[in-house]
């Protein structure tokens, strides 16, 4: 997986006082656990933006003094209002720990059931994995292009050796359904030759019943 540098400096004061000066500053207050103890500090807010505004997903080398330490971003907050980011934890990553991220799922191909009329449905854009850091893949593959409507794609069909993913297997990943103006268009067809089954069935009753009249009359003569 690729990783994104953040250069920050290790906080001393954690205090709220502190905290909303580092604010002011254009700087983001950060923590990163999973060590032997949190490490506080902060970096400018500008260096977050590759690694939040997108929809790809990224580890952080952060550089601390002089150190480096490997980590994911485990929380963020933004501000209510203005969507600034307000804090960051991180996770520190270590080569034989397993950790828990979520990948984007990406599609490849042209689905036929689409080209034939149906609509792609792709409720689950990302999925839950856990890996060793070394097995993080940048995204998951799906591949659609033999999808006829109908047809679906389960979490089972985009599985690895190289990690789990945290669903179930009969999880639906994505699906060609048929287009609700085709499922209109069908049932409107099935009631007009209803109807029309309907009308000619009146017609052949009417002229069975108007070609017997005359036997009638006839027998009563």
């Amino acid at each position: 997986m690729k990783s994104i540098t953040i250069k920050g400096s290790q906080r001393e004061s954690v205090g709220k006082s502190s905290t909303k000066a580092l604010r002011n500053a254009g700087k983001v207050p950060c923590v990163l656990y999973g060590g032997d103890k949190p490490l506080h500090f902060s970096a400018d807010e500008i260096t977050f933006r590759n690694l939040v505004y997108t929809p790809n997903v990224y580890t952080a080398s952060i550089e601390l003094d002089g150190q480096k330490y490997a980590a994911i971003l485990q929380d963020i907050q933004f501000h209510p209002v203005t969507d600034k980011i307000l804090h960051i934890d991180f996770y520190q990553l270590f080569d034989d720990k397993e950790v828990t991220m979520n990948i984007p799922v990406k599609l490849e191909g042209n689905a036929p059931g689409v080209i034939a009329g149906g609509v792609l449905r792709f409720p689950n854009r990302r999925l839950r994995v856990r890996a060793i850091p070394a097995n993080l893949p940048d995204f998951i593959t799906a591949d659609i292009s033999k999808l006829k409507i109908g047809d679906k794609i389960y979490v089972t069909d985009v599985a690895s050796d190289d990690f789990s993913i945290l669903h179930p297997d009969n999880m639906v990943v994505c699906q060609v359904r048929m287009a609700r103006a085709a499922i209109t268009t069908t049932v409107d067809e099935d009631e007009e030759d209803e109807e029309g089954t309907e009308e000619g069935a009146a017609t052949e009753e009417g002229a069975t019943e108007g070609a017997a009249a005359p036997e009638a009359e006839a027998s009563q003569e």
